[in-house]
Formats: structure tokens, sequence, C-alpha cells
């Protein structure tokens, strides 16, 4: 636990304070976020100018507060499970965030070249999530691990990624392959990049409901190591088969309290904007949260606002192709209630008890799949 608190801490501290300098930095650079005028939301007023790319913060300051956790774990040992060194896990986490980011980065560097909101079209920007999550797919389900406890004795052989589809752990009756798997992965990084890219419209609405997610990942992770295969403390009964669960709660928390820092500039009215870099960087880490925990089919419950937010953007699209009517009156949903007269802070914080409630029943249906299973 002491660990998981230093990287919290640590990301936190690091991007609260080299915020306000990424902000003079792209300032200077005139790295501001082309703003449409021509749309009449009231949220645009004003932020044209903004820098951009502040996801390279909050992604920086994860890296390296997991580096400081890490250092932390070298001092602890008591630790029944060996797991110091960096890890397989780590690494499809970390480089899933970080060539998500990139991606997105491309995209941001493409805008404000430009001066238009265009950036990368829709096809590179796709290639670059397939092959994002395709090269982190085959990882974490290539190489199982090899942990040993204090004894010298092999505890845990997991890959990072499950060939069996999870809710709340492995289902056995849907056993899908490598092949089928690494598709799979890819999918839900797809899913969660884009979800978390068009729930960013709002000063501080994506921060926030990342913030929450990603603390609860963080929660399950602690609780799966606290409960964990690979500690003979515990029985195969109620115990968790993931790999590095440790890993997990720690870059889970490392991001969260990233965000929370990041959130401080980010918040209305923002200082700078997180851009398709943090957009894309949380996206592919939260897909990877919901990978390596084995929580695949949990997902769309705890990041409920990313999905209710992405299916207002289906749902227009359909209506307007099949019937040439819209069912809102802008999307991504955030800007029809914003055309509708609510104003940006109550937009914000209305969605963000939303994130709260999809967080709130996953964590509630985790729980409760625990006490049955001990039952």
């Amino acid at each position: 636990m002491r660990a998981v608190i230093v990287a919290i801490g640590v990301a936190f501290i690091v991007s609260l304070f080299c915020t306000p300098i990424a902000i003079k930095v792209f300032a200077r650079l005139k790295a501001g976020q082309p703003i449409r005028s021509n749309l009449g939301l009231a949220s645009n007023e004003g932020k044209k100018g903004t820098p951009t790319m502040g996801g390279v913060v909050f992604i920086l300051a994860t890296v390296i507060a997991y580096v400081a956790g890490h250092l932390a774990l070298t001092t602890l040992p008591d630790m029944q499970i060996a797991q110091v060194e960096p890890t397989i896990t780590a690494l499809v986490l970390l480089g899933l965030m970080v060539f998500s980011g990139a991606v997105g980065f491309i995209d941001d560097f493409l805008k404000v070249r430009k001066r238009h909101s265009g950036g990368l079209n829709k096809r590179g920007k796709l290639a670059g999530q397939i092959i994002v999550g395709a090269v982190f797919g085959v990882i974490a389900l290539y190489f199982p691990s090899t942990m040993y406890d204090r004894a010298g004795n092999r505890t845990n052989a997991e890959t990072v990624g499950s060939t069996t589809l999870s809710f709340i752990r492995d289902i056995p009756a849907l056993e899908i392959g490598k092949v089928a798997s690494v598709i799979v992965i890819v999918l839900v990084v797809m899913a969660a990049t884009n979800g978390v890219n068009l729930t960013d419209g709002l000063d501080g609405l994506a921060t926030g409901a990342s913030v929450m997610v990603l603390a609860a990942y963080g929660l399950i992770a602690f609780w799966q190591y606290r409960h964990w295969c690979a500690d003979p403390n515990y029985t195969e009964a109620y115990c968790y088969t993931v790999r590095d669960p440790l890993e997990i709660a720690l870059i889970a928390g490392a991001a969260a309290g990233a965000c929370v820092g990041f959130l401080w500039w980010n918040t209305s009215p923002a200082r700078i904007f997180m851009g398709d870099t943090g957009a894309l960087g949380l996206g592919g880490l939260i897909a990877g949260m919901a990978m390596s925990t084995r929580t695949i089919l949990l997902l769309p419950i705890i990041g409920a606002l990313f999905v209710i937010i992405t299916m207002s953007v289906v749902i227009q699209i359909i209506s307007f192709r099949t019937t040439g009517k819209r069912v809102f009156r802008m999307s991504p949903l955030q800007h029809h209630f914003e055309l509708a007269g609510w104003s940006e802070v109550n937009i914000v914080v209305r969605f963000w008890i939303i994130a709260g409630i999809g967080v709130a029943i996953a964590l509630g249906l985790f729980y409760s799949e625990f006490l049955a299973a001990v039952s």
C-alpha cells in the first residue's frame, strides 16, 4: 500500500507543478487549440488560443510516479510475493498509455500546425489505434510471468491478458483463443480511446471522469493483490487469477493522481487542454486496466459516462443517415445540453455524477461477486 500511496503523491505533485510550465511552453510555441466559432457553443467563447497537448504532462507524471513507486517497493522486505522488478504488466499498461497518447499527439500537432481542427484523418487515427492495440495485445498474451516468492518457489505463470472473456473474473465457457483475444483487445482499445476522446469536450469533464474510473481500477487491482492466487494464504475458491495486481494498482493510482493534479488547471475556465494526446492516452490505459484486471465486460459499467456519450454520437449518425433527422441538437451529448441552455459547469458536474454512479455500481458488482465466492 505504501508504494501505491507514494506513486499517487509523486504523480499529483509532478502534474500539479509541471502543468503551469507546460502552459507557458505551449503558449510560447503557439500550440493553441483551434476552435470552431460557428457552432454556437457558449463554451467555445474565450477558449481560442488555449494551449493544448496537456496530456503530455500527466502521461509523463504517471511514468515518473511508477518509477518512484518501485523505489518504494524496494524498501519493503516483508512482502510475501516478490514484485519489486518492473514487469511485462507495466510495459503493457504504460505502453498503451504512452503510444496511444503518441497517436493523439500527432493529431494535436497537425491541428496546431495547420491551424485547423481537422488534424490527423480518421483512417490515420484508426490505423494508429489498431497498431498500438495489436502490438501490446500480442505482448499481453504471449509473455507469461515468472513470479517467485521469498523462498524462491515459482508462484504464478500468468499472462497480462487472458484468452477467455471476463466480467469480474474469467468466464471459462467463453474461451476464444489467442488470435481472437488480440482482436478483442484491439476493439477495447479503440472503444476506450474514442470514448474518452468524445467525452473531452468541456473543461475538466473527461479528466474528472477518468480520475473516478482509474481510482476504481486501483481499488479493484489492490483488492485482487490482497486476495491473489499467487499468495499461498488464499484458496482457489475466491482468489483472483491475474498477473501483477500490485503493478496495476500502482499505475492506476499514479494516473489518477496525475489527472487530479492536471485537473487543477484544466477545470473551468481551463488554462490548458489535454488534447487528443491526453484523451487517447487515458483511453489506452483504461483499456489496459480492463484487460489486466480481467474485467473487460465490466468496463461498459465502470466507464458508463464514456459509453453514454459514445452512443449519443452513434445514435445521431444512424438517425441522420437513415431518416435525415437528428435526435440531439448536437452530439456528443454534452453539447446537446449546452445548446439547451445548461451552463458548462452544470453539465460537467452532473456528468461527473453519472460517471460516479457507473463506478459505484461496478464496484458494488465486483465486491458482491467476491462475497458470493467466499460464501
